[in-house]
């Protein structure tokens, strides 16, 4: 229980550094925090200068993880990524020479500028965690966290993610404009340079693998369970969706759920973990039908509909 503890106690030490390198973003600060105590990886899609690469460097500092970085682009190759394997002469054998997917925390940066054969290199990765190069698979360290950036507003050279690697994503998530407040205390702040260098280490990496461990042990009752179920059932046969989200997205926000839970100094789940991050988990993998699209309906429309009518458990005394 002391170690319980101590571990809620290092995770709001990391998200207060966090806070004071992102000015004004303490609940998106906080679902990336939830993805990555859930073991999950992460998309974060805004436009240009929001602090998005700041972040995520901010996280790897913090965690004590190793932090590699790809800059996609569509000359990058899927070995670029993965690794390759070099022939020797003097050993007369081929050696293998791993890609930056070998680390603890990989951003790729622009990650819809890579074309799809290179986005695939990724699948393995996030899915299994894994990658295999001339039939030989080499395991990746653990724990092992993508956290993915891309620009919605710009189209040319880009290639769209697939539905199945969009799928392998646990959130999506926006940081946005700060306020006019935060923006300006963010101005005074680069006086001193920039928040990011002054970020100190808090935990090691191994400390989070166990967090992860502790996550996965949070209660969740078999009627919170089935209310789960029932909302991501419901986008499947929602009229207005063409594709709705898959057990896997059913796990994914089963695990956040639980690592909100976690930050909150629970041990378990209630339906507000669920409804708080339902349309973070589920919205980018629902496909909407064309005439929803056109007439601007959002994914995020939908969720919210399907919350508001879905059956909430009643809560039991504990």
């Amino acid at each position: 229980m002391e170690t319980r503890l101590a571990d809620m106690q290092l995770c709001s030490s990391i998200l207060n550094s966090l806070n004071a390198c992102i000015l004004g973003k303490q609940s998106e600060i906080e679902r990336l925090m939830i993805a990555v105590l859930a073991g999950g990886h992460v998309l974060l899609e805004d436009v240009p200068g929001t602090g998005k690469t700041q972040l995520v460097k901010a996280l790897a500092k913090t965690i004590g993880g190793q932090f590699r970085r790809i800059q996609c682009n569509p000359d990058l190759l899927p070995t670029d990524i993965t690794g390759v394997s070099i022939y020797h002469p003097k050993h007369e054998q081929f050696i293998f020479r791993p890609g930056p997917v070998m680390t603890n925390v990989l951003l790729a940066d622009e990650i819809n500028r890579a074309t799809t054969k290179t986005q695939s290199a990724l699948l393995e990765a996030m899915e299994e965690g894994h990658v295999t190069v001339d039939g030989e698979t080499y395991m990746l360290p653990a724990p092992f966290i993508l956290l993915a950036t891309q620009n919605p507003i710009d189209f040319d050279g880009t290639y769209a993610l697939p539905e199945a690697q969009l799928d392998r994503f646990m959130m999506k998530l926006s940081l946005g404009y700060p306020n006019e407040a935060d923006e300006q205390r963010m101005i005074l702040a680069r006086e001193a340079g920039h928040p990011s260098d002054r970020i100190e280490q808090i935990t090691m990496i191994d400390d989070i693998e166990r967090i992860q461990n502790q996550v996965l042990a949070v209660h969740m009752d078999e009627a919170v369970g089935n209310y789960l179920v029932q909302v991501v059932r419901a986008t499947r046969t929602h009229p207005q969706i063409l594709l709705g989200a898959s057990p896997r997205a059913a796990i994914a926000l089963s695990r956040a759920a639980k690592a909100s839970a976690y930050l909150a100094q629970r041990t378990f789940v209630t339906p507000d973990d669920i409804k708080q991050l339902a349309a973070h988990v589920l919205a980018h993998r629902l496909i909407l039908q064309t005439e929803a699209r056109m007439n601007g309906l959002r994914a995020e429309d939908i969720i919210a509909e399907v919350l508001e009518k879905t059956k909430v458990p009643v809560r039991l005394e504990r």
